[in-house]
């Protein structure tokens, strides 16, 4: 069985025999883009030779890594370099005798402090340090087992996480330190740091798993809840010998040691986030270089603004000195292999990192005039960019911004929106404070004619932005997200005719699509989708009379099919999923005022049969609602009094039994509304006496509370609702109590 023990020290050979290949008959790869050397590390003790770990780039425009081969630095114990974009090289910090194998590399915090670990230290087993830009020393955090092989990363809360022998930590930045889970069989032996995906978990990689020694891709969220994504198989690639990164697409990915095809080299692979692998390049060591999971730190892939990936193999190919390779977004491999004489490095042992001025830059830990390793720049042909410290962040909160060239005449906006706070530091940092205003989308700082734009987009927190108008305007239509699409069907159009359409909206190209017509006209339907199918429950088409029809649609043929009704006809429901079962609450079988129900009724979508559940405590129509764990949320709606009411309870599936939670303080009907992680939010609707609302509030589960967010643009009466990517979407509606329905896309940025 493979041993990938944190607890072992660094090995600089792989830990399969990846012996010196002969260049007799070897065939040539196709080439990747050739590295030029900037700077050859010195031997002795006056450099930090023998480069590891990750690089990063700071806020004043230098790049910074650790070199910590045995007997280099002034202490012997490795040192800290930085090295500007020419190659001008300097010792920055070296670490004190009490702290050796100090081989994680680098991470720069949003405060621009350096963070890093230490895999042993003269009296324990390792530690997490900050390194100000000064230079100033601390142990922030002692372990207390074997560790400090990874750097942590800064997640979007501000915390900082990292990976031990023993688990997952989180460290507040006060240095406040908590285990938030704990490796246990068959999920142990981490090989790689943490990576934040777009959905808010954490992604990493072990070498073993639930299906032996193959290893695995898994998750853990923020706070603890722990699961494997994806495991390995030998046929498809197995033993991960990197962590895994997002790509723009939002799948992950990484390289795998062993399997992959005939080779036995490991491969390149992508994975979604709910486990859907693809492999995408086979290596081939004698031509491709070789993986190495014998040694640590790992070496993960870098994306890169043209949306190329790069990435290194510290082994294989030329005298076992690794390559650099590059794959397209088509998935198109090649290779730049080091040559067998170490004229131009060889072993590269840190992370790739893309510097603001385009190029990607990296180390050898050998190779070079010294033959200690080298830094080296390869160019990508991208222009240059600025890199934002943070990617989220409400109005008023304040951004770091990476770049060069920045004068006291530079402009910062955040999608359009101009920034009147900037504070500058040198020309290679900005402080902006993010405008009223502004919402999702790119940064730029325009300093004189250039302009430079973010590589990643903001995301403006509790903001409002507006989306392509609805082909044809409707109020009371329902709306569901498909597979990245929002569906939005049925409805009034402005004329006050009740539709049949179909209308897909794209959120990813902000375009609108037409799908298949459902067979009768309805309005006020609810809608759920259960394994990626959409359905359509109820609504009325004329009177209004209650129907209790449900539609299927299938996304591909763009038909609708009939299944079994509902029990009870209604319209101004609630349709929520829980565990593959559709419940429906709520609503109102005619237009007297008095006619709703509390009636909750489950539908298996696999059998096409309904089942009669716990109806609720207060019946209620026009309901707004959601799904918060597995809690099912229904708020607000008219009684039977003929009063809009804020009353609001929760249901458990597994008790069949209903809670009173905290009622809304604004009683309303009609609203756009839909849960996001553990909230759910509820915007606009109508209240006591027809007045159209633009109140926004957020509803707490687990504190029982209600917040009020950022107002909704316009006032909003019936629009269809709908999640998706993280952001709620209201489309359409009336402007005012019996108003015209109205084209207007609504999406809300929690």
């Amino acid at each position: 069985m493979k041993n990938t023990s944190l607890l072992s020290k660094r090995a600089i050979t792989v830990a399969l025999t990846i012996l010196v290949f002969f260049a007799a008959g070897v065939a040539v790869p196709s080439q990747a883009q050739t590295p030029t050397v900037l700077y050859s590390f010195k031997n002795g003790s006056s450099d930090a030779a023998a480069p590891t770990g990750n690089i990063v780039q700071g806020r004043d425009g230098f790049m910074y890594g650790v070199g910590t081969a045995a007997g280099r630095g002034a202490n012997n114990a490795g040192a800290v370099y930085k090295i500007s974009p020419a190659g001008v090289e300097k010792v920055f910090f070296n670490f004190p005798v009490q702290y050796p194998d100090c081989i994680s590399g680098l991470t720069l915090g949003t405060d621009g402090n350096f963070y890093g670990t230490c895999e042993a230290t003269g009296a324990g087993q390792g530690i997490i340090y900050r390194l100000t830009p000064a230079g100033v020393f601390t142990d922030v955090h002692d372990f207390a087992s074997g560790g400090g092989v990874f750097p942590p990363i800064q997640a979007s809360d501000g915390n900082f996480y990292g990976v031990i022998a023993a688990g997952i930590y989180k460290m507040t930045p006060a240095g406040v330190f908590t285990m938030i889970h704990t490796f246990v069989s068959p999920d142990v032996q981490p090989v790689s740091n943490l990576t934040q995906a777009s959905d808010g978990n954490l992604y990493g990689t072990l070498t073993l798993c639930s299906n032996g020694n193959r290893g695995c891709v898994y998750k853990v969220s923020t706070a603890g809840v722990f699961a494997e994504v994806n495991l390995f198989a030998d046929p498809t690639g197995s033993f991960p010998c990197t962590g895994v990164v997002q790509g723009t697409d939002g799948k992950l990915y990484g390289a795998t040691d062993f399997g992959g095809g005939t080779n036995n080299s490991g491969d390149l692979y992508s994975v979604t986030t709910a486990g859907v692998e693809a492999d995408l390049h086979a290596f081939n060591s004698t031509t491709d270089g070789a993986c190495n999971p014998g040694s640590f730190p790992v070496v993960n892939m870098l994306q890169v603004n043209d949306g190329n990936f790069y990435g290194t193999n510290y082994g294989g190919a030329n005298a076992n000195n690794g390559s650099i390779y590059k794959l397209t977004a088509a998935h198109v491999f090649s290779a730049y292999l080091f040559p067998g004489n170490g004229s131009n490095g060889g072993q590269p042992y840190s992370t790739l990192i893309q510097n603001t001025n385009g190029k990607i830059y990296g180390s050898t830990s050998g190779g070079g005039a010294n033959s200690t390793g080298t830094f080296f720049s390869v160019s990508t042909g991208d222009p240059a960019f600025v890199l934002l410290q943070e990617t989220a962040g409400r109005v008023g909160s304040k951004i770091g911004i990476l770049g060069q060239a920045f004068s006291a005449s530079s402009v910062v906006k955040f999608n359009g929106v101009t920034a009147t706070t900037v504070t500058r530091t040198g020309s290679t940092f900005l402080l902006a404070t993010v405008p009223a205003g502004a919402n999702d989308g790119f940064v730029t700082v325009t300093t004189g004619t250039t302009t430079l734009t973010s590589s990643k987009k903001f995301v403006v927190h509790d903001s409002w932005s507006s989306g392509a108008p609805i082909p044809t305007a409707v109020a009371y239509s329902t709306a569901a997200a498909v597979s990245g699409r929002i569906y939005v069907v049925g409805g009034v159009n402005a004329a006050g005719t009740i539709v049949a359409n179909t209308q897909i909206y794209n959120p990813a190209t902000n375009t609108w699509s037409t799908g298949g017509s459902l067979p009768t006209a309805t309005a006020n339907a609810s809608s759920a989708v259960v394994n990626n199918v959409l359905y359509v429950f109820g609504g009325f088409s004329a009177g209004p009379v209650a129907s209790s029809a449900v539609w299927e649609y299938n996304v591909t043929s763009k038909t609708w099919t009939a299944k079994a009704a509902m029990p009870t006809a209604r319209w101004g429901a609630i349709a929520v999923v829980e565990k593959g079962l559709v419940y429906v609450a709520g609503g109102s079988v005619d237009n007297s005022g008095h006619g709703n129900v509390g009636t909750l009724e489950s539908y298996s979508a696999a059998t096409n049969t309904w089942s009669t559940e716990a109806s609720m405590t207060v019946e209620r129509g026009q309901v707004a609602g959601g799904l918060i764990g597995t809690t099912i949320l229904v708020a607000d709606g008219s009684n039977n009094s003929g009063t809009y009411t804020g009353d609001n309870e929760g249901y458990n599936a597994a008790t069949n039994a209903w809670t009173t939670l905290t009622a809304d303080p604004q009683s309303r009907w009609g609203s756009c509304s839909g849960s996001i992680g553990s909230m759910f939010y509820d915007m606009g609707g109508t209240g006591p006496g027809g007045t159209a609302l633009t109140v926004a509030e957020s509803f707490n589960l687990s504190k029982d509370t209600w917040t009020t967010t950022l107002a909704i643009p316009q006032s909003t009466i019936y629009p269809g609702s709908a999640v998706s990517g993280g952001q709620l979407y209201c489309f359409g509606g009336w402007s005012a109590w019996l108003g015209t329905a109205n084209s207007k896309v609504q999406i809300y940025q929690p």
